[in-house]
């Protein structure tokens, strides 16, 4: 007999070298659909110029890009407490 998926999410351990995956700002999205998939492209603006630079390209299905949304979602009103108190908030 299988067992039942667990819909819990698992905690998981990423590890990052911090002199080789720098940070990077993004002050534009340009945001690709199709059946398929999602394709983000994280740009930056070029000084007080109209060009803009793509720093990252990133790919996902459909299924991911909701989980995505949703996700962020959350934890953007999770931190909007945080913003107005000043306190942390503990899950």
């Amino acid at each position: 007999m299988a067992n039942p998926i667990n819909e819990k999410e698992q905690s998981v351990q990423a590890s990052v070298n911090l002199d080789t995956t720098p940070v990077l700002y993004t002050d534009n999205i340009n945001m690709t659909i199709n059946p398929d998939g999602v394709v983000l492209d994280v740009m930056q603006r070029l000084g007080p110029t109209n060009q803009v630079r793509i720093v990252s390209r990133i790919g996902m299905s459909r299924d991911h890009a909701k989980k995505f949304v949703e996700k962020l979602g959350k934890l953007l009103l999770k931190s909007e407490g945080e913003i107005v108190t000043g306190k942390k908030i503990v899950n």
